[in-house]
């Protein structure tokens, strides 16, 4: 009997940790120092709308318990491509959780499924799940060279495309490196910024954030 009990509070235990984690909140609630450039929250996008009705980026607990892992590894980052970051390397989201009702949207200005995902199905972004970013200066607050601006619609904006300088390179490889090896996250071979953690089990939300 005391073996079933037991396991019974392991097992609901467990199931409260995912519970949590999958729990969409403010980065900054978990990241205080983190910096927030979303550009759905302006007009400086590819729709030329202002899509948000506030400025703070929402993910799953899971998914910013990794972010801030890359978050305090880069911040140790002091030289790096022959360059000097006195205070180190930081985080910029351009975009996290992204409502439905926005997606909709989206597709249907740009339906091109390789840079916006089919409504229908619904994007990674849509269960908290995925995160748009880049890296900056810490000391300037300045976003490092990387090989186009947020939502350029391109071969040139693919991991797989090289004709670009060589700081270029290194800083969409350290950016890279950092998610996938330090956070755990996976890449979108379309777009250098964009990155995701597992969404299996995930839900398509549609709540305006506040």
């Amino acid at each position: 009997m005391k073996k079933i009990i037991l396991l019974l509070i392991i097992t609901l235990s467990s199931i409260d940790a995912q519970s949590s984690n999958d729990e969409l909140v403010p980065v900054r609630q978990l990241i205080p120092g983190i910096h927030l450039d979303l550009k759905y929250s302006t007009t400086d996008n590819f729709t030329s709308q202002k899509l948000y009705t506030v400025d703070e980026a929402y993910l799953t607990i899971g998914a910013i318990k990794k972010l801030k892992l890359v978050q305090d590894s880069l911040r140790n980052i002091t030289i790096y491509d022959g360059l000097n970051y006195p205070q180190g390397i930081g985080l910029k989201i351009y975009d996290g959780y992204r409502p439905r009702a926005v997606q909709y949207l989206m597709w249907e200005i740009f339906p091109n499924p390789i840079y916006v995902a089919d409504p229908t199905s619904g994007s990674v972004h849509n269960r908290g799940a995925a995160v748009d970013l880049t890296l900056i200066d810490l000391s300037t607050g300045l976003e490092l060279p990387m090989p186009t601006e947020f939502d350029f619609f391109g071969p040139e904006a693919g991991h797989s495309y090289n004709n670009l300088p060589s700081n270029i390179l290194a800083n969409r490889a350290l950016l890279k490196n950092m998610m996938i090896n330090v956070g755990g996250f996976s890449i979108y071979e379309a777009e250098w910024w964009h990155y995701s953690i597992t969404s299996a089990g995930l839900p398509l939300l549609d709540f305006q954030m506040k």
